[in-house]
């Protein structure tokens, strides 16, 4: 099971990663975007991390529309909108439980990734974050049928999450700042993708056994 203070440790953890790879997101964008994803992220987990910390949650859902609501406000260009959409839809199947199923866990991951696609309007091989999470939740959701653990479907989610972030580097940008330089926008790592594995990255090490 999921507690709330197992959420909360995810969410302060990943202000440390974060931090730690300011810049090199920050490098990823300024090869295709504004040169800010990694400062954005940063910032934005930082007041993340600032209002866990100083307030009380009752319950997950509210803890997950603080934390979206705060990447909205303090956030800028896109990653705001997005992460913050994601977690404002995963909290609406969370209100009013403290603790989480490993198959609560995955539909929460499931309709917080429904509404970045709705938010963005962007498909798989656009090179965006949603060519990570999307063969993620494909893999988690396969690893929990097949009853793996928690730590097991993480960890099948951060490898399908890498790979697919791997895969955003031959692809030609489609939504965003990236899809401005056309051809140019080929040979290069997609950010948003990269800090969307690395959010599941520090789940699994914040959660894994």
């Amino acid at each position: 099971m999921l507690t709330i203070e197992k959420l909360q440790i995810w969410m302060i953890a990943l202000q440390a990663t974060y931090h730690e790879n300011k810049q090199y997101l920050t490098d990823l964008d300024a090869a295709i975007g504004d040169a800010d994803h990694g400062i954005n992220m940063d910032r934005g987990y930082t007041a993340v991390k600032k209002n866990i910390e100083t307030t009380e949650h009752k319950d997950i859902g509210s803890l997950l529309k603080t934390t979206a609501m705060t990447l909205i406000s303090s956030v800028g260009g896109a990653s705001g909108p997005l992460y913050g959409t994601f977690f404002l839809r995963a909290s609406t199947v969370c209100m009013g439980k403290t603790e989480l199923t490993d198959a609560e866990f995955v539909a929460m991951f499931k309709v917080g990734l429904h509404g970045i696609v709705q938010r963005g309007k962007a498909n798989l091989a656009d090179k965006t974050m949603v060519d990570a999470l999307t063969p993620a939740l494909e893999a988690m959701t396969q690893a929990l049928e097949n009853g793996a653990t928690l730590t097991d479907i993480l960890q099948a989610g951060t490898d399908a999450a890498e790979q697919g972030m791997q895969q955003t580097i031959p692809m030609l940008a489609k939504k965003g700042r990236a899809s401005y330089l056309g051809e140019r926008s080929i040979g290069h790592q997609d950010p948003g993708a990269t800090s969307a594995y690395l959010m599941l990255k520090t789940a699994l090490d914040s959660w894994g056994e």
